[in-house]
């Protein structure tokens, strides 16, 4: 059995079903997944550099430690994820859900946010 990560680099899974899918360490490098169901999936350490989440369900994910610079998550839903550690520079999250994610030590100030959730985060998880 092949353990090493997957490459969906380059991709498209528009509206895919990847419900709890394992994509920990993935390669998802400018992937587009614009409307794809990732609730729950396991995006831990996962290089989503430029990728297109528009849309996406991601809540309850695992997306901690993942390297979302430069990614488009407008209007996902990120509720009860994981983002801590998440490299966020860049990354256009407006219109997103994310207020009850954990966010610890994730850099969403260098994020586009909403106004809105960007004040809820700095009151709960302030920049250090």
């Amino acid at each position: 059995m092949d353990d090493s990560p997957v490459d969906w680099s380059f991709t498209s899974h528009i509206g895919a079903d990847l419900r709890g899918a394992s994509l920990s360490g993935a390669n998802l490098r400018r992937a587009i997944l614009d409307g794809a169901d990732l609730e729950g999936a396991d995006l831990s350490g996962a290089d989503l550099r430029g990728a297109s989440l528009k849309g996406a369900n991601l809540m309850k994910a695992a997306l901690d430690g993942a390297d979302m610079r430069g990614a488009r998550l407008i209007k996902a839903r990120l509720g009860l994820s994981n983002m801590q550690g998440a490299k966020l520079d860049g990354a256009d999250m407006r219109g997103i859900r994310g207020r009850y994610a954990v966010w610890r030590d994730a850099n969403y100030w260098d994020a586009t946010l909403d106004d809105s959730l960007l004040k809820a985060l700095q009151k709960k998880w302030p920049r250090e």
